[in-house]
């Protein structure tokens, strides 16, 4: 399993249990192929939703961790930084922007999207440079589009450190001795955060329906 697939099985786990709970549609994509989930998108369009349906589904976006061996300096090589940025903010920009036009709006229907975020996007994280850097950049891209569309809910969702295959790799790859402790001291501690837990976090927040749109809303904060 890669990085990235690692990273997502976290969010799928936490984004399925809430979607168990709840009843509620979602998807999830790492945007892997972005032309194949543009398709996905649009194939799922022509299946019209019944007339008493009140919500389109909600859109998640997990990310990947990139290379977190690799310092600042490290980050030499034009092609892999392009390949992690595509992937982490191009393809969840395109995807978005082609789910919102294909589900317009409908009387009666919101619509919302769910960016998920992390304390990286808002802190430095030593060797953790692309990771940061994407989160920041896709918290950012995620308020424009709360701005520019007032008709969608729009939400930056921090879930905390969850205990994931994600973060084996934290304690195991960082570069950063420091942080690497940090990260093998929250699973020492039993300070981990069940991806069920933290989807029942989101759920919460979704169902009050009363951040404002485009917030960046942390696990901690609830």
């Amino acid at each position: 399993m890669g990085t990235s697939d690692r990273a997502t099985s976290g969010a799928m786990a936490m984004v399925t249990a809430a979607r168990a709970t709840s009843g509620a549609m979602a998807m999830v994509t790492t945007a892997r192929a972005t032309s194949g989930a543009v398709a996905m998108v649009t194939s799922a369009r022509s299946q019209q939703y019944p007339h008493s349906s009140q919500t389109i589904p909600h859109l998640q976006f997990p990310g990947s961790l990139g290379d977190i061996s690799k310092s600042f300096l490290d980050l030499t090589d034009l092609e892999e930084i392009n390949s992690y940025f595509s992937f982490n903010i191009s393809s969840a920009l395109c995807l978005t922007s082609t789910a919102l036009r294909a589900f317009g709006a409908r009387p009666g229907c919101s619509r919302t999207v769910v960016n998920i975020s992390s304390l990286c996007a808002l802190e430095p994280f030593p060797s953790w440079a692309l990771y940061c850097s994407g989160k920041a950049a896709r918290d950012m891209m995620f308020r424009v589009l709360a701005l520019e569309e007032p008709g969608v809910r729009v939400l930056n969702y921090a879930p905390g450190p969850l205990d994931t295959d994600m973060q084996l790799l934290a304690r195991s790859r960082t570069r950063d001795p420091g942080l690497r402790q940090r990260f093998q001291t929250l699973q020492e501690q039993g300070q981990l955060i069940p991806s069920s837990v933290s989807a029942q976090k989101l759920l919460q927040l979704l169902q009050e329906d009363s951040f404002p749109s485009g917030a960046h809303v942390d696990f901690f904060d609830i």
